[in-house]
């Protein structure tokens, strides 16, 4: 174990430029719609440049095209969203829609469980005749840590993060317990669903650089630390986020830790200062409007509002600063078909990095 000076030291170089640094002015992320009914998520086709698909966390996807807005899925009579981490958490495209039609939806159902399904869409709109049902996780027993997040990876498979499903990590530990669906990263492949990486809390975002296919992960801490998660492309094998054994870099429950697999410590964390409390990845802007932000990943956290980015090199973050521009109560974030990078905003609106 880490005694507690050491622990201290290696904290504050992850944290030295996170929780203060000099802000910049060549970019900032500008509103550009509003109206919206607790927006969770915005996603776009490669084959649908014209149109940002927004998640209302109710149940509904919204299109936004050209000022105009219209229904795409209405599925609020399937959704529970009494509490603010349920509803409809996300929507991901399959990379051949343009032929297929095919969309996914991740949310929690009347009964309280991760429910994802699948969709077909015709004329522009969902076909709720469609739905089939991919994947049904109990979840019952509290009404926190849903995960949420639905993409695609560079091996073309479907990804989803799931939450631990509250009681901070208390019995049973869902995220160690590899006989369980639950805290971890799961690929469905050749029809069932594989454990891909697990340890994590509530993975509040996660995504894949469009560029090298890397991937990031926001995972949602426990009492004090929130943290960034990166496995390269060409990692191979089961890995170990570490909750509920370590909350960031410090330990938790460290008994708790599971063996299998490699453990992989966070590349960022920040702490609960500051009106921080719960983190929301992003993407790596790969985008052309922005040249000065590219190849940065951004991310953010909801309570306080403060967005920051960073570079990952030689599998470590660098130069991670805070940016210029914040965005109240941000929900998450979301990538157009051009690289374009948006961020949402729970109240209702979305903006995007200009």
């Amino acid at each position: 174990m880490v005694g507690a000076a050491a622990l201290a030291g290696v904290v504050a170089a992850f944290v030295s430029s996170a929780s203060g640094g000099s802000k910049r002015a060549e970019y900032s992320f500008r509103q550009v719609a509003s109206g919206f009914v607790q927006p969770v998520y915005v996603a776009q086709p490669k084959s649908e440049p014209g149109r940002l698909y927004v998640v209302e966390r109710s149940g509904r996807i919204v299109i936004l095209a050209g000022g105009k807005r219209r229904a795409f899925l209405d599925i609020r009579s399937r959704v529970e969203s009494g509490y603010t981490e349920q509803g409809l958490l996300s929507v991901a495209f399959h990379p051949g829609y343009a032929k297929n039609h095919r969309l996914y939806v991740y949310y929690t159902n009347k009964s309280g469980d991760v429910e994802i399904d699948s969709f077909l869409s015709r004329a522009g709109r969902a076909v709720p005749a469609s739905r089939r049902t991919l994947l049904v996780v109990n979840h019952r027993a509290n009404d926190n840590h849903d995960g949420g997040q639905l993409e695609f990876g560079p091996d073309g498979l479907l990804y989803a993060g799931t939450g631990d499903g509250g009681s901070g990590g208390d019995p049973p530990d869902n995220s160690q317990n590899l006989s369980r669906k639950l805290g971890k990263l799961l690929r469905l492949k050749n029809g069932s669903w594989q454990v891909y990486a697990y340890g994590l809390r509530n993975p509040w975002r996660f995504s894949f650089d469009r560029a090298n296919g890397d991937l990031y992960i926001g995972d949602v801490g426990q009492n004090s630390w929130e943290e960034i998660d990166y496995r390269p492309r060409s990692a191979t094998g089961l890995v170990n986020y570490g909750w509920s054994a370590y909350e960031g870099l410090a330990p938790y429950k460290p008994s708790r830790l599971n063996h299998h697999g490699a453990l992989v410590k966070p590349v960022q964390v920040y702490s609960h200062g500051g009106g921080n409390c719960s983190v929301t990845g992003g993407y790596v802007y790969r985008g052309s409007a922005v040249p000065p932000a590219k190849g940065r990943y951004f991310y953010g956290d909801y309570c306080s509002g403060v967005i920051w980015s960073l570079r990952i090199s030689g599998g470590k973050a660098l130069d991670n600063r805070r940016e210029s521009s914040g965005v109240s109560q941000l929900s998450s974030f979301g990538q157009a078909a051009n690289g374009a990078l948006y961020a949402v905003s729970l109240q209702g609106a979305i903006y995007k990095l200009s």
